[in-house]
């Protein structure tokens, strides 16, 4: 028989599949653990877990599950909006912010077209490109930080769109206003720039990327309820751009993408400021912590602005494998052509320090 491949799209048969970092229940398997002993330091989750009012209005909302929810989103559509300072017809819901990337690439990608991003820039974007036969453009970083000039000069008659996470993931790199300002100002019109903000909340002086969706300009910015709301299981992000460019996008979702669970959760998650103060003091106090203890190792790392610390540990497969076996997860960058890096994320105080006495154990 003919391999389906022969009839497939050509663009899957090469495009890789993104790796998520390791479950806690499949390292439990391989380990004969009960899943409570693995720390999970990888996929740069909330160590405090969701806001105890969204998950009061989650268990509340599962009464009510045999019902599709609200399908546009109306409400968490709205609450995000006047906190934003903005309307609802700005804002789109994604399952996960992914999907809004998804939105982004169905609206405004043919086969042929060019996607620019930075080298060591989240793995997603290249993903969705190569699914859509569009070339991405990768050009480079100096000390992991995007240079934007080169992105611009990258730009030709076959740009579609410009894709910039902000703070990066998995590098930790934060570009500021000035660095913005300058780079939206010579940006085509005509191309598309998306920032991804998923670490948004965590930066102490966030640099204002909404003035340009207030201006009219053609940029789409993406948050999410995964980070440091804690809601990552639930798949939910946004994203806000000018009302026009959400109708286009509106366009390419499907009917009832967010689940009601999903928005109740939010919505709480969204009124806990107080939880989103907590999970901020404990990030901001562990990655202090991880970042001396690497100091002092003599490792080198980079200066993270997300709730996680991207660190040179020499032997990038070997660490992350002797860790497993200690019962702790982290994230290894080869995906990324970064072998000898390591992405942990930050956890509780006791679980930063567990990771680290192990990795001091292993690199002794």
């Amino acid at each position: 028989m003919t391999s389906i491949w022969n009839r497939a799209n050509r663009q899957l048969r090469d495009l890789a599949v993104y790796e998520p970092g390791k479950p806690i229940e499949e390292t439990a398997r391989e380990l004969g653990l009960d899943p409570s002993e693995i720390i999970k330091l990888a996929s740069n989750e909330n160590a405090l877990g969701p806001s105890p009012k969204a998950v009061t209005a989650m268990r509340a909302a599962i009464e009510s599950a045999q019902l599709y929810p609200e399908g546009s989103g109306v409400y968490l559509r709205e609450a995000i909006a006047e906190r934003l300072g903005l309307s609802r017809e700005n804002i789109i819901l994604g399952n996960g912010s992914n999907e809004v990337i998804e939105f982004v690439a169905h609206a405004f990608l043919n086969r042929g077209d060019e996607v620019i991003t930075s080298e060591y820039a989240f793995i997603a974007y290249k993903l969705i490109a190569q699914l859509f036969d569009a070339r991405t453009i990768e050009t480079p970083t100096t000390n992991f930080q995007p240079e934007l000039d080169e992105m611009l000069r990258a730009i030709t008659p076959k740009t579609k769109i410009i894709f910039i996470a902000n703070p990066n993931n998995p590098t930790g790199s934060l570009i500021g206003q000035k660095k913005i300002d300058n780079f939206l100002a010579r940006v085509p019109d005509e191309v598309i720039t998306v920032w991804d903000e998923a670490y948004f909340e965590f930066l102490d002086d966030p640099p204002d990327t909404l003035r340009y969706v207030r201006n009219g300009r053609n940029v789409v910015i993406l948050r999410t309820f995964s980070k440091i709301h804690g809601l990552a299981s639930l798949r939910l992000g946004y994203g806000i751009a000018r009302p026009e460019l959400i109708e286009v996008l509106q366009k390419t979702r499907q009917p009832f993408n967010v689940n009601g669970i999903a928005q109740s959760g939010a919505l709480a998650a969204l009124g806990d400021d107080e939880h989103l103060r907590k999970s901020k003091r404990v990030v901001d106090s562990g990655r202090a912590y991880l970042e001396n203890e690497f100091r002092a190792m003599k490792l080198k790392f980079n200066p993270s602005a997300g709730n996680f610390v991207f660190v040179n540990v020499g032997d990038g497969p070997a660490v992350f494998k002797g860790l497993l076996n200690m019962r702790i997860i982290v994230r290894p960058l080869r995906g990324y052509n970064l072998p000898e890096w390591l992405r942990i994320t930050v956890g509780t105080m006791e679980q930063n320090e567990k990771c680290i006495a192990a990795l001091k154990k292993l690199l002794s």
